[in-house]
C-alpha cells in the first residue's frame, strides 16, 4: 500500500508489552466478498483512496498497513460476565489490526476485528462471525452514530465463504469478518486482568499509558487534578464522567446494549461490540435485548446501574496503587454526571436549547430535570413510538403543526402531555436545528426495530438481496445529516 494523504499510522499499543497481548495470525478464508466499506470514515483516516482490491487485501486478508503492526495483537483481559468473574477470556475472535490518527482531531484510533479467526483466548470457539452478526453491527453503529451516541464505527464487512454452525439461529449460516474503527480497546477488563495477577507495576504502566494517550490533561500539576494530588483516582474520575455520558446517550437514544459486562466497556466511554442489541419500540424500563438475560440484569432501565457497577469493579483494580478514599471520591461523580447528561441530551434530541445564560457552561437545574421527567412520563403513559415522538416534536413548538399531522397525533393530548408541552416554553430552537431538512418532510422517522433487522437479513439470506440493507443505511445517513447540527 502506498502512503496516502492524511494517513498517519501508529503502533502505540505494542509499547505496553507482552503482558497485554499475544501476536496472532488472521484466519485464511475461502472467499473475500466486500459487503460494506465506510468511505466517510476511511477518508477521515487517510484510507479513502484504497480501491476494493487493496481494501480486501488489508481488511479481508489482513496484510499489514504501511508502518503499522507487522503482526496483529490479540488483547488480553478478564471480565465480569453477568456479574460472574471470568479469568479465561480475552480477544477470542478478534485482534487489534492497526492504529492510526484521526485527521480531524488527532485522536488515536484503533482498527480491530471481529470474526478474524482463533486466538489463544478462543477456548472452544471457532473465532468466526456470522454474516448476520456483521450486518447487525453495521446497522447498529450507523444508527447510534446518527443519534449522537459515541460509538465505534463499522469500517468494513467482508463475507468470507464459510458455513458456520450456531445454536441460536438456523445452521449452517454464512460467515463474515468485521473491522471496527474505535477510539480505544483498553477495557475495564484490561485492568482487571492485571489486578487479578496482583501486577501493580503493570497497572501503573497501564495508568500511565492511558493518561499519556487518552487523558493528557491529567499530566498537569497535582493540585489541579479532578481528585487533587491523586493521579490514578483522577484517571478513574475522567472514565466515570465519559461512562456516565455514554449511559445517558443510550437511554436518550432508546438503545439497549444487551451485554454490559466489564469487558464491553472501555476507558474512553465509547460504545462497542453489538450482539443482541435492540432499540425500544416504546418506552419500557424492563425491556431486554438478550434472550439469555432471564433476570433483566441489563434491561433498558437498568443500564445506568450496570455501568456504575462496572465502574466500581474498575475502581477495585486500582486499590493496590491508589488510596481508597480518593477512588470513592472519583466514583461519586457518576450520578450527577449521568443526571446532567440525561437531561441535556433529552433537550438536544428535541432540537432545543436553553436561552443564553450569559455565556455560562450549561448546568443542570431543576427546571431542566422536571422537563426531562415530563418527556419520559408522557412516553411511558402513551406508549407511542419512541422514535416517532422525538421526530414529531423536534424543534418544539415550531413543529406543533407537523406533529398534528403525525400518525400518532391523537395521542398528543391529556394531562401528562400538557406537562411536557408546557415545558417547551423554557427552550428555544437550537441554533443549528435544520427543520427544513428533507428528513422532516417525512411522516415517520427512520427506525431500526428488530422486525426491520430481521426483514433485512431475510432478504440477504433467502435471495442474496442487499437492497433493503443499502436502503436502510441511506435512510440512517439522511437522519444523521438532519440531526448533526444540534449536537
Amino acid at each position: 500500500m502506498a502512503q496516502q494523504r492524511g494517513y498517519r499510522p501508529e503502533t502505540i499499543h505494542s509499547r505496553l508489552g507482552e503482558e497485554f497481548f499475544d501476536e496472532v495470525e488472521a484466519a485464511r478464508f475461502p472467499k473475500h466478498e466486500l459487503r460494506y466499506r465506510n468511505d466517510r470514515w476511511a477518508a477521515r483516516v487517510g484510507l479513502g483512496d484504497l480501491d476494493d482490491a487493496k481494501w480486501l487485501d488489508h481488511f479481508g486478508r489482513f496484510e499489514p498497513l504501511v508502518d503499522g503492526f507487522s503482526t496483529p495483537l490479540s488483547l488480553r483481559y478478564h471480565g465480569h460476565q453477568f456479574r460472574n468473574y471470568n479469568p479465561e477470556i480475552g480477544d477470542g475472535r478478534g485482534f487489534l489490526f492497526a492504529q492510526l490518527r484521526d485527521a480531524e482531531d488527532d485522536r488515536l484510533l484503533d482498527l480491530a476485528t471481529k470474526g478474524s479467526g482463533q486466538t489463544p483466548w478462543s477456548r472452544t470457539g471457532d473465532g468466526r462471525l456470522t454474516l448476520k452478526g456483521g450486518v447487525r453491527e453495521v446497522l447498529a453503529t450507523a444508527m447510534l452514530e446518527a443519534l449522537g451516541v459515541y460509538t465505534s464505527k463499522s469500517f468494513s464487512l467482508v463475507e468470507t465463504g464459510e458455513a458456520l454452525t450456531r445454536g441460536d439461529e438456523p445452521s449452517p449460516t454464512r460467515s463474515s469478518v468485521l473491522v471496527r474503527l474505535g477510539h480505544s480497546h483498553i477495557r475495564f477488563g484490561t485492568f482487571q486482568r492485571q489486578a487479578f495477577f496482583e501486577a501493580n507495576e503493570n497497572l501503573r504502566k497501564l495508568v500511565d499509558h492511558s493518561i499519556e494517550h487518552y487523558y493528557p490533561q491529567l499530566d498537569g500539576p497535582g493540585e489541579s487534578l479532578p481528585v487533587a494530588n491523586h493521579r490514578v483516582a483522577s484517571l478513574l474520575h475522567e472514565i466515570v464522567l465519559v461512562s456516565a455520558e455514554l449511559a445517558a446517550s443510550w437511554m436518550v437514544a432508546g438503545f439497549v446494549h444487551g451485554v454490559l459486562n466489564t469487558d464491553n466497556l472501555n476507558i474512553t466511554g465509547e460504545s462497542f461490540d453489538y450482539g443482541p442489541y435492540r432499540f425500544l419500540p416504546t418506552l419500557d424500563p424492563r425491556f431486554t435485548a438478550a434472550y439469555f438475560d432471564q433476570t433483566g440484569l441489563y434491561a433498558y432501565g437498568r443500564q445506568p446501574e450496570a455501568v456504575a457497577w462496572n465502574l466500581n469493579r474498575l475502581a477495585e483494580t486500582l486499590l493496590g496503587i491508589e488510596e481508597k478514599d480518593a477512588l470513592i471520591e472519583a466514583l461519586e461523580a457518576f450520578n450527577p454526571a449521568f443526571n446532567a447528561a440525561y437531561c441535556r441530551r433529552t433537550i438536544e434530541r428535541l432540537g432545543l436549547a436553553a436561552p443564553s445564560r450569559d455565556g455560562e457552561t450549561w448546568q443542570l437545574n431543576q427546571g431542566d430535570a422536571d422537563f426531562a421527567n415530563a418527556v419520559y412520563a408522557f412516553l411511558h403513559e402513551s406508549q407511542l413510538g419512541f422514535e416517532q415522538f422525538f421526530f414529531d416534536w423536534y424543534g418544539g413548538e415550531a413543529s406543533a403543526e407537523r406533529a398534528g399531522r403525525s400518525p400518532s397525533a391523537e395521542k398528543y393530548e391529556g394531562e401528562v402531555f400538557d406537562a411536557f408541552r408546557g415545558g417547551l416554553g423554557r427552550y428555544v430552537i437550537a441554533q443549528n436545528a435544520a427543520l427544513d431538512h428533507a428528513y422532516f418532510a417525512r411522516s415517520e422517522p427512520c427506525t431500526l426495530l428488530i422486525d426491520e433487522i430481521e426483514s433485512i437479513w431475510a432478504a440477504i439470506a433467502e435471495r442474496d438481496d442487499w437492497t433493503l440493507f443499502e436502503a436502510k443505511l441511506e435512510q440512517v445517513d439522511e437522519m444523521r445529516t438532519a440531526l448533526a447540527g444540534t449536537r
